[in-house]
């Protein structure tokens, strides 16, 4: 094989020593690998830089074929490539990874472009083939990072699941988009002419379509939440986005991305869902709290009913509220509001067995809520009944809901709510209203065991306070016992006059602390155990020492009892009086200014400290008044400024009243309790001494 260098071309003169000399150093020393063929696909010739990059020699490749070279992948092209020139192939291009760089950069990851061409002989036949291979790394090196960026770039388009559209500057629809149209199930011709708006929900599309016309318009970056109708019928929620590629000012087209969002908006759903209910669960309970707080001030059944009646209003939002107990026996329900069920043909009655068919007595009977969310709901509880028919003609309630009211496992009433508009009661609104049951149940109770308390107390109290005093010349006696109002429980106050076996007359004024039976009876053994005391040794000191000795035996060491024992000669006005603890007398003159009679009040009953009694002078024409505690004091008066209070209304009053002791006594009270909210009893008793 010829070891001849110079590659002969066709019809070329013979070259010169010097271009001879040029030419194979340019061959030798040039960054460009070069190499000829024999037509036996032998290597003739390679300079340096291809050698390098076969990592071989030059000696190593002359002569060889390329399988005795190369590796067999690389070895196949080559030999592939030379068959096709050396076949009359004009050109062959090929790239390949080899292992060597060259010399002036040394690399072990080339990538060299190959250009293959055959060699002509003088007379034009092909003699071989030349190898010209050029350094491509760089460029090769910058097409794979762009690759890998548009790899990575679809990558995390698909992994968000998003999917990138185009559109014409106008905005319409210029070019197909595989995916979308795999997701709505559009043909091509349907997507361009409609694009992707014809796949969005009708509610939505009109909002998408102004607001990318606008974008359009003015070229601003365009984005929305969508619904898209998908290839299974159903619909989706996607982020519509798109923003203009521009050049300079002008817009070239559109480009933007759809991406599927509807976990985030149903995660986002049930996040507002799940807020809400937080929201309402906490409402529900401050209400509750509410209606507990506004149940426990509520003393009697009267007021129980009128705090659920405005807690069925302003908590639950209902048209009527019932309440209903049931009777000793507890076979009839009483609805103690009557006004709450309309008066209408087929209404429950206000008083019904529990054989009666309706909303309260199931469920009572049932012993759990009853919930009829419409008229139709209403007929099918109650069996079509033709009183349910007849009071849904003529009625403007459409949902009612009734719940027992259950004490200690048992019901002892009902509770009926009911509504203008048909209502769906959620689980968690039963829940409420149930909760609110049992606070109403509790306060109905409690209102109950009060009421029969107070009844029993005041009955007792009542049976102690004598109903006429008695009647002595000389000396004019008068009382009033004004208790307080029903919702306040039954004090301790007690009034006494009597005719001691010397003539004279005895009176006492005293008030038990405490409330209900237990002050009752506590008042009742005090006033008993002084009457004793007052017939075997009549003077204030004696029969207050003997109180004291009894009281330490009989009564609790937290009683409180406090009085004003006295003793008066008829028609003089004079008299001993003692004073265990209890407010000034008030002596009330018709020619002078009332005064509060100085007596020591010394202490309560109980203590043990000797006891005195003091004089006392009832002028003729004046009165005495002994008074409880209720006539000054109460929670916006003070005793002090009640005491200073009276003296100011007595030295008011007038003539004719000053000289009754009856009608003073209710000038008194008319007058000290006028602005205030009796909250306790007020017991009075006057000794009023005739002029001559």
């Amino acid at each position: 094989m010829s070891t001849e260098t110079s590659v002969p071309f066709p019809r070329v003169a013979p070259m010169n020593p010097v271009d001879a000399a040029l030419l194979e150093t340019l061959l030798k020393e040039a960054p460009i690998g070069f190499a000829f063929f024999t037509p036996d696909l032998c290597f003739q010739r390679v300079n340096r830089t291809l050698a390098t990059i076969y990592a071989r020699s030059a000696v190593d490749c002359h002569g060889r074929t390329p399988s005795e070279v190369l590796d067999p992948s690389d070895a196949a092209a080559h030999e592939s490539a030379l068959s096709a020139v050396l076949a009359g192939e004009p050109v062959v291009y090929s790239d390949h990874h080899l292992i060597g760089g060259t010399p002036h950069q040394p690399d072990d990851d080339r990538h060299w472009a190959m250009s293959w061409f055959p060699a002509y002989g003088i007379e034009g036949d092909i003699t071989g083939a030349a190898l010209i291979a050029v350094d491509i790394s760089e460029r090769h090196k910058a097409e794979l990072t762009l690759r890998r960026s548009e790899e990575r770039y679809r990558a995390l388009l698909k992994a968000g699941n998003q999917i990138v559209w185009a559109a014409a500057p106008d905005g319409r629809t210029h070019e197909d988009c595989r995916e979308w149209r795999s997701l709505t199930g559009q043909s091509e011709q349907e997507y361009l002419d409609g694009g992707w708006l014809a796949a969005v929900h009708p509610d939505d599309r009109e909002r998408a379509r102004l607001a990318w016309g606008d974008a359009v318009e003015d070229g601003t970056p365009f984005e929305a939440t969508l619904r898209i109708r998908v290839r299974s019928g159903e619909y989706r929620y996607y982020r519509s986005h798109a923003v203009p590629l521009l050049r300079g000012e002008q817009v070239l087209e559109w480009v933007g991305t759809h991406a599927d969002v509807t976990n985030q908006h149903n995660t986002a759903e049930v996040r507002q869902r799940l807020t809400q209910q937080l929201e309402k669960a906490a409402m529900r309970t401050v209400r509750l709290q509410k209606a507990t707080a506004d149940l426990a001030e509520a003393l009697t059944v009267d007021q129980v009913v009128h705090v659920m009646t405005q807690i069925g209003d302003t908590a639950v939002g209902v048209y009527r509220t019932a309440v209903a107990q049931l009777d000793r026996e507890r076979l009839r329900l009483h609805v103690l509001n009557p006004e709450s069920i309309p008066d209408v043909p087929g209404a429950p009655p206000r008083e019904m067995g529990l054989e009666f068919l309706s909303t309260m007595t199931l469920a009572v009977r049932q012993g759990k809520p009853v919930i009829a969310g419409s008229p139709e709901a209403l007929l099918e509880l109650l069996d079509e009944h033709e009183n349910a028919a007849a009071y849904l003609r003529h009625a403007d309630e459409r949902a009612w809901v009734a719940l027992p009211l259950m004490s200690a496992g048992r019901p002892i009433g009902a509770l009926r709510f009911s509504f203008q508009e048909p209502r769906e009661v959620s689980e968690d609104e039963k829940t409420f209203l149930e909760a609110l049951a049992g606070q109403c149940a509790l306060a109905l109770e409690r209102a109950l065991l009060y009421e029969r308390e107070h009844s029993t107390a005041e009955a007792l109290q009542k049976s102690l306070l004598p109903e006429d005093l008695p009647e002595v010349q000389g000396i004019r006696l008068a009382k009033l016992y004004n208790p307080g109002t029903k919702y306040v429980q039954v004090g301790g106050d007690w009034y006494d006059a009597f005719r001691l076996p010397d003539g004279r007359i005895s009176g006492v004024l005293g008030d038990v602390m405490g409330k209900g039976i237990k002050a009752a009876t506590g008042m009742s053994r005090v006033r008993n155990a002084l009457r004793a005391l007052a017939f075997s040794m009549p003077e204030p000191a004696d029969v207050l020492t003997g109180l004291d000795n009894m009281f330490g035996a009989t009564e609790s060491d937290d009683q409180i009892t406090t009085l004003i024992y006295f003793v008066l000669e008829p028609g003089s006005g004079h008299g001993y009086l003692a004073n265990a603890g209890h407010l000034p007398p008030l002596l009330i003159a018709p020619d002078g200014e009332p005064s509060l009679l100085e007596t020591d009040p010394s202490t309560p009953l109980g203590m043990p400290l000797p006891r005195e009694h003091h004089k006392f002078f009832v002028p003729p024409g004046n009165t005495l008044v002994l008074y409880s505690d209720g006539l000054v004091e109460n929670r916006r008066r003070s005793a002090g400024a009640g005491l200073e209070e009276l003296v100011t209304v007595a030295s008011q009053a007038p003539a004719e009243v000053v000289g009754d002791p009856q009608k003073i006594l209710k000038y008194l009270v008319e007058r000290m309790l006028a602005g205030y909210e009796q909250d306790d009893d007020v017991t009075l008793l006057a000794v009023h001494v005739p002029a001559a």
